[in-house]
Parts: structure tokens; sequence; C-alpha cells
């Protein structure tokens, strides 16, 4: 192996160590690199692009809903921000502030957006007037600052990341809520439909929610290291913000009425999942869906044959490129086919079509798929159908994987020694029936680093909240301190 190709490789494993690893498949696969500043990362084109398929999605699902697009700046008030105490408290040690400008101190300081609430709600305040301006849906697409980060793991943990952010006001607790359940449902749809990642529904323990939030519902995806991701959040806000803020409006009976007010949002921790989910020791792996390259075509030939086959092969990709794929003719003179092989599958290419002088005489094309080199022969005469029922076998596959994972890692316990066993030794959500009390996930996390991440509702959707589920046992118990228990709860360590 040439030192070139050693250099282009993945060196570590990720069954072995998956941090290593992610790490590596990031940069190498030109997703990312390390920011001078610690905490802090440089995103690359291809993984910009990435970002901006998860952009596009959810912005064309956000506007088909009733949203629409703002800017606020980055830079909020103190005065702002102390107006909903919640806020304060819940962010105070993660808040970066701005004390001057240019040689100027300034009166105020100015907070980098830790999250945006506190300068949109006056503002919502001031657009709200009478039930006909309700509902009010406004999203920003973004970054905020959060300095927590003690470690450095691009798109999962930096100390800026990019995110949407959804703000809005109602006039009722229902509509509130169904708000909440639309924008829980489209992040699970973006896991799922777009990222080829099933995600669990639920909602975070009280102590866990939102500052200021009344509930905060979450998508939870199982990472292959037992690991869980939280995949977007989204918040019922109740009135807290709406009365610090003033945000009321005169109904159609002439009443001034205090609006129920929303949040939600999804940040490119979701491109740390995709990469952690679906990528080996080859490198990146991708579905189409998301893919900046769904198909590359690589021609291979000899100088006698080389016309034919490049011939051949730009009518492929002219094809294909005008059923809308996104295609990519490999035919660079000074880089052998193992080689771009290597080099498609470090970039996570999804289909490869492999086109030689034998394709060209049997009017045939050698399909190869990302995910694990599964190979086949198929004829050029319906060249895009094929492509296009080989793109949608390669995201079965990759979803199929994933909810495998996602199956066979949640185990049940009923004592702390089970909890923490099952935790050490295969990762995943352990199940318990819990009593409620925040002392008892403490006892966990103090041990081994897991926390309550999750808890499934009965009811995941319409003008209401959803309770916690049940135990199946009447007579459950405490998994952790034995007192009779009326929910369920999901352990596991996180990102």
């Amino acid at each position: 192996m040439s030192d070139e190709s050693q250099e282009l490789g993945i060196t570590e494993s990720k069954s072995h160590k998956p941090g290593e690893w992610y790490a590596e498949v990031v940069q190498k696969a030109g997703l990312a690199d390390y920011a001078p500043m610690g905490g802090f990362i440089v995103t690359k084109p291809r993984g910009y692009a990435l970002w901006e398929q998860i952009q596009d999605a959810l912005d064309g699902w956000f506007k088909e809903t009733g949203v629409d697009n703002v800017y606020f700046p980055m830079f909020i008030p103190e005065s702002f921000l102390e107006r909903e105490k919640d806020i304060v408290e819940g962010f105070d040690p993660e808040v970066a502030w701005v004390t001057q400008g240019g040689h100027d101190e300034l009166e105020e300081r100015l907070a980098v957006r830790p999250t945006s609430e506190s300068i949109i709600a006056p503002f919502m305040a001031d657009w709200t007037r009478s039930h006909r301006d309700l509902p009010l849906r406004l999203n920003q697409w973004c970054s905020v600052v959060r300095w927590e980060a003690t470690e450095t793991k691009p798109f999962f943990r930096t100390k800026e990341f990019m995110w949407q952010e959804g703000h809005t006001a109602h006039a009722t607790n229902e509509e509130a809520w169904e708000e909440v359940w639309t924008r829980l449902g489209q992040y699970e749809r973006v896991y799922e439909d777009v990222l080829a990642i099933p995600v669990l529904r639920g909602k975070k323990p009280e102590h866990d929610k939102f500052p200021g939030a009344d509930t905060t519902t979450t998508v939870e995806a199982l990472m292959p290291d037992g690991k869980s991701v939280q995949g977007g959040t989204s918040h019922h806000l109740g009135q807290s913000f709406a009365e610090a803020f003033d945000i009321t409006y005169v109904d159609e009976d002439e009443e001034e009425r205090t609006a129920y007010t929303t949040s939600w949002g999804l940040s490119w921790r979701a491109l740390g999942a995709l990469v952690m989910t679906h990528s080996d020791d080859q490198g990146l792996v991708l579905p189409p869906t998301i893919a900046p390259t769904q198909v590359v075509i690589v021609p291979i030939w000899q100088e006698d044959t080389k016309e034919d086959v490049l011939e051949y092969s730009e009518s492929i990709a002219d094809d294909l490129e005008a059923a809308g794929f996104r295609v990519e003719l490999d035919d660079r003179d000074e880089r052998n086919p193992g080689f771009k092989f290597n080099e498609h599958e470090l970039n996570g290419v999804p289909l490869r079509l492999e086109i030689g002088p034998y394709e060209v005489d049997d009017a045939e094309v050698t399909l190869v798929h990302r995910p694990d080199n599964e190979e086949s022969v198929e004829d050029r005469e319906e060249i895009v159908d094929t492509v296009d029922d080989h793109l949608e076998t390669i995201y079965e596959k990759l979803y199929d994987t994933a909810a495998e994972n996602l199956e066979n890692n949640i185990r049940e316990a009923d004592s702390p020694e089970e909890i923490m066993g099952t935790i050490g030794k295969h990762g995943g959500y352990v199940k318990v029936p819990w009593c409620g009390d925040p002392a008892c996930e403490e006892a966990i996390k103090e041990k081994v680093s897991a926390e309550i991440v999750m808890q499934p509702l009965e009811d995941q959707g319409g003008t209401t909240a959803g309770a916690p589920k049940a135990p199946d046992d009447e007579d459950a118990t405490c998994a952790v301190c034995g007192e009779p228990a009326d929910q369920l709860a999901y352990f596991a360590k996180s990102y």
C-alpha cells in the first residue's frame, strides 16, 4: 500500500476506538477541521453540504405549516436575558459575554446568544395585538454559543454550533400543544426519512426540561456505540415567557389574554448522529437522500478503449443528471481506478457505477453499493429506473441496520445493580419503572454517568400533553428505590 493510500484510509477501528475513529472519519472525509480556538470547528464544503440538505428538508416542511423565517441579532442585552429568571439560571454558566466594543467599555453587557427566546419574545409581544395576529410562527437559522464544551467532538459538542430555532405564540393551550407535536413529528421525519435513523419519541423528565418550559419533548437516536443522541427538542413553554415579556392579545370579546408559546430546535448534532450511525472502517457512509454525490461513475479504460468507454460513461451521466440524480463522472487521468474506488468509499458516495470495455460491448453497467460492496450487473437501457431502485435499496439497508441496533439494545432492569450492570456491559437503553424522584436518577448517574434521556408517552400527538407511560404491572416499584412507580424511564449514556 502506498503512503498516499494510507493517508487516505481510516486507521482507527469503529468498534474498538469509536471516539478516535469518528474524529478521523470527519476529518479525512472532508467534513470539518479543528479551529485554532479550543472547542470550535471549521465546517468544510462537504460537511456544510450535508447541513444544507437537512436545512432544505426542514425549511420546506416548516413553510408548508405556516412558519416564516426571520433573523435576530446574535447579541442579547443582559436586561433582556434577565426578564425570564429560568433562562438566566439555566444558561448562566454557559453564556459568553461581550463587555467592550472597539476601545469603549459597554454600558450594558451583551450575551452571545445561547438561545433566542429573550431577544425574540419582546418583538413577538410588539407584533401581537389581536387574536387575528395569532398564531405567530417564526424560525431562524443561525449559530449559538454555549461556553460549556470541555472536549470538542465535531458536530456533537462544540462551543458554537449551527441550528434552527422556532418560536411561536398561540391563543390557546391546545393550539400550542398541536404546534409542539407538529415540530416533533417533523424532527422524527428528518431522522427517519432523510438520515435513515430510527428514533424514540417522548419527553424529558421534569428536572431536565428546557429552562422555563412546562414540558420538553424529544426524539432520541441510539448510536452503535450504545450512547443516545438527543436528536431534536420541541418545548411547550406554557405562559411563563408570555407573562415575562407581555405577549398578550385582545380576543374576539375584546378581553386581553396572555398567549401560549412554544420553541423548538434541531442542531447539526444530527450530522454527528449520521456519521456515527452509518459509517464504517472504510470511511463515511451516507444515505442517498442526503449524499452530496449520490452516484459516481468510474470509467476503466486502456488507451485503445478510452474513447468508447468515456463516451458511453458520459451518456449515462447525462441521463442520470437529466433525471435529477446528483452524479459525478470521475474521468481523472492521473488516478487509477483503485484509488478512485477508495476515495469515493471514504467520502461516502452511496452508489458506484463501474464501466469498462466489457460493459460497453454488452450494453451493461456494473453497480456497487457503498454500505456492503454488493455488486450487480444491469442493462444500460433502463439505467435511470435501475439506479433509482438501487438507491432505494441502499437506504433500506442503512435504515434496517440502524433499526436492528435500536431494537436489540432496549433492555429492562428492576434494580440499581441491574441498571448499572446492563449499561456497563451492553450500553443502549435500559427501560425501568420509575417513581419520578430525581434523586433516583442521580444515584445511577454518579456511578455510571448514565441518565434518564427519555420517558415514553401514552399520547404523542393532538392538542394535549402526553402522560408518561405507566409500567405494565400496576404494582410496579421503582427500579432504584423500590417505592411505587407510576411511569417508565429510559436510562442511557449520551452525547
